[in-house]
C-alpha cells in the first residue's frame, strides 16, 4: 500500500488499484479544483494535478489490448449514451416529423381543391385517427416496460409476435417511404425555389418539363440519401443536435406564416396575377400582363401577344380565345379583410389538363378543338377528389411514431411517449387547423390551386404570404423536410433491428456462428468488468 498526500491538507491518502475507478476519479477531479487561486477561476483554471494523476496512472497493457479497449469503450458507452426525455426525444422528432414537406408544398393547393369546409374536414379526420391512435399506444406503453423497438414491440406483446411482426413491418416500410417522400421534397424545393439553374436535365419544350423535373430528382436525390445515411450512421446524438437547427428553421417559418397573415390585414402584398377571360397565365414568359401597351407615343404589342399569336404585328393571326377574352389583372394575396373566405369556402375539384379558373368572372367560350399546346395557361396535373386529398395529406400525420420508434434511446419511454406524442398531435392538429382558416381567408382560390405557383413567376405561394421575406419559408422548408428524413432514416433501421431481434421472419435472422460469436463477446466483457470492480487488470 502506498500513500500520496492529498491536494495541501496534511492528511494521507491510500491509493490501492482494488480502490473501485470512480472514487479515484471523483477524487482526481477535486485535486483539481484545487489548483485555481480564487473560487471564480475553477472552471476555467487548467486541472495540472489531475493531468498528472492520468500521466501517472497510464498503463499499456502488452496482453489482451482488445479486451482492454473493448471493455472501456462498453464503459464510455455508458456513461455517455445519449438518454433523452420527453422534450428532445420525442415531441421534437414528432414535430418535426409531422410539419414537412406537405405544410409548406401542398397544403395550399389541397385548400384551393377542397375548400375551407373539406379541407378542415380532411385535417380534423387525420388527426382524430392518429390520436386516438396515440391514446391506445399510450395505454400499452404505460402498461410494461418498452425497451428497444418502439410500435413494434409494443403491437407484438400485446397481439402476438405473428401480427406483431406482420404490422411492424409494413410499418418499417412505411417509415422508410415517408423518409423518400421527405427527401423528394427537399429536392423539389431545392430545383423548384432555391436553385433551378442546377438542373442537369433541362426540358427542351414545355411538354418535357415534367421528365425532366423527375430525372434531377433522381439524381440529387440519391446524393441528400446519401449524405443523410452517412448522417444517421455517424450516431443518433449528431442527428439530435441537427434536429434542434431543423426545428428552429421550421419555428421561424411558421412564425412568418402567422406575421404574414396579420400584415395582410393592414397593408396586403403587392402580388399581381394575369388572368386571360377567367383563366389563369402562367407569368414565366412575360412581364407585362397586357395585349398591347403605348410606348413613345405608339401602340406596340407585348411578350403576350407573341405568345398567342403568330407574329408581333396588329395583323397577326391569334388564338382565338385571345381575340374573344380581355386580359385583367387581379391580386394574389388580398388580405383577410378582402372578404375572399367566402370565395374559398367550397370545394373546386377538377380533372387532369383543366384551366385554373376564377369563380365569378364571366369569360367568352370557344371551341378548344383545336387548341395549340405550349399556351402559358395554369393547368391542373392531377384529376382532384375527396379521398385523393385525404391519401395526399394523411403521411404528413403519420409522423406521431417518430418518439416511439426511438424508445431505446429514453430515459423513461413509459412516461415519454405517451407525453410527448399527444402534446405533438395537439401542437401540429391546431397549425394546420389554424393555417387552413388562414390561407382560405388570406389568398385568391386561383393561387392557392396553382401547385407550383407558376401565376407568382414560379415562387412558393406559401412564401409570398410570408413575412418578412419569402426565403424565410423557402429555407425553413428545405431544412425541414431535411430534417424529417433524418427522423426517418433514424428510426426505421431501430425497427428493423427489433423484428430481426424477435427472429420472427426467417431471412433477418442472424446466424448461429454470429450469435455465437455475441454471446462469447459479450460473456467476456461481464468477465472483465467483474475484475475491474475488484482492481483486476488482466495478466
Amino acid at each position: 500500500m502506498g500513500f500520496l498526500p492529498a491536494g495541501g491538507d496534511g492528511n494521507p491518502r491510500e491509493n490501492s488499484p482494488f480502490i473501485n475507478n470512480v472514487e479515484v476519479e471523483r477524487e482526481s477531479y477535486f485535486e483539481g479544483k484545487n489548483m485555481a487561486l480564487f473560487e471564480e477561476e475553477m472552471d476555467s483554471n487548467p486541472m495540472v494535478s489531475s493531468l498528472l494523476n492520468k500521466l501517472a496512472n497510464y498503463t499499456n497493457l502488452s496482453q489482451g489490448v482488445v479486451e482492454h479497449e473493448e471493455d472501456e469503450d462498453s464503459r464510455r458507452r455508458e456513461i455517455k449514451a445519449p438518454r433523452m426525455g420527453t422534450f428532445i426525444g420525442v415531441y421534437l422528432p414528432c414535430l418535426q416529423n409531422i410539419l414537412g414537406v406537405i405544410l409548406f408544398l401542398r397544403l395550399t393547393w389541397i385548400v384551393g381543391a377542397a375548400g375551407v369546409l373539406e379541407s378542415f374536414l380532411i385535417v380534423s379526420m387525420c388527426c382524430t385517427c392518429t390520436m386516438l391512435t396515440a391514446i391506445s399506444m399510450s395505454a400499452i406503453a404505460t402498461n410494461g416496460v418498452v425497451p428497444a423497438g418502439g410500435s413494434y414491440y409494443m403491437i407484438s406483446r400485446s397481439l402476438g409476435p405473428e401480427f406483431g411482426g406482420a404490422v411492424g413491418l409494413c410499418f418499417y416500410l412505411g417509415t422508410t417511404f415517408a423518409g423518400a417522400m421527405y427527401i423528394l421534397g427537399t429536392i423539389e424545393i431545392f430545383l423548384t425555389y432555391i436553385s433551378p439553374s442546377a438542373a442537369i436535365f433541362q426540358a427542351e419544350t414545355a411538354d418535357g418539363e415534367a421528365a425532366a423535373l423527375l430525372n434531377n430528382m433522381r439524381v440529387y436525390g440519391s446524393c441528400a440519401l446519401a449524405l443523410m445515411a452517412v448522417v444517421v450512421f455517424v450516431g443518433v446524438k449528431y442527428v439530435n443536435k441537427l434536429a434542434l437547427v431543423f426545428l428552429a428553421c421550421v419555428v421561424l417559418s411558421i412564425l412568418a406564416i402567422y406575421a404574414g397573415v396579420i400584415k395582410t390585414a393592414f397593408a396586403p402584398p403587392d402580388i399581381p396575377v394575369c388572368l386571360l377571360g377567367n383563366r389563369t397565365l402562367a407569368k414565366r414568359s412575360f412581364e407585362t400582363c397586357a395585349k398591347m401597351q403605348v410606348v413613345s407615343n405608339g401602340t406596340v404589342t407585348t411578350a403576350l401577344w407573341r405568345l398567342f399569336c403568330n407574329g408581333s404585328s396588329l395583323s397577326a393571326s391569334c388564338d382565338e380565345y385571345f381575340i374573344q377574352n380581355n386580359v385583367t389583372e387581379i391580386q394574389g394575396i388580398p388580405g383577410v379583410a378582402s372578404g375572399v373566405f367566402l370565395d374559398n369556402l367550397w370545394s373546386t375539384y377538377s380533372d387532369k389538363g383543366a384551366f385554373v379558373e376564377k369563380k365569378g368572372v364571366s369569360s367568352v367560350p370557344v371551341s378548344e378543338e383545336s387548341r395549340p399546346s405550349g399556351l402559358p395557361y395554369v393547368l391542373t396535373d392531377i384529376m382532384t377528389y375527396f379521398t385523393m386529398l385525404v391519401g395526399i395529406y394523411f403521411p404528413s400525420v403519420t409522423g406521431i411514431m417518430a418518439g416511439s420508434n426511438r424508445s431505446g434511446d429514453l430515459k423513461d419511454a413509459q412516461k415519454s411517449i405517451p407525453t410527448g406524442t399527444i402534446l405533438a398531435i395537439v401542437t401540429t392538429s391546431f397549425i394546420y387547423l389554424s393555417c387552413i382558416v388562414l390561407f382560405g381567408a388570406c389568398i385568391e382560390g386561383v393561387v392557392l390551386r396553382d401547385k407550383f405557383g407558376e401565376a407568382l413567376q414560379g415562387n412558393l405561394v406559401i412564401g409570398m404570404l410570408a413575412w418578412p421575406s419569402p426565403w424565410v419559408i423557402v429555407i425553413g422548408s428545405f431544412f425541414s423536410t431535411c430534417g424529417a428524413g433524418l427522423q426517418s432514416l433514424t428510426g426505421a433501421p431501430r425497427l428493423l433491428q427489433a423484428i430481426a431481434r424477435d427472429g420472427i421472419i426467417p431471412f433477418l435472422q442472424v446466424s448461429p456462428s454470429i450469435k455465437l460469436q455475441q454471446m462469447m463477446l459479450a460473456a467476456l466483457r461481464r468477465e472483465t468488468l467483474e475484475g475491474q470492480v475488484w482492481g483486476y487488470r488482466g495478466p
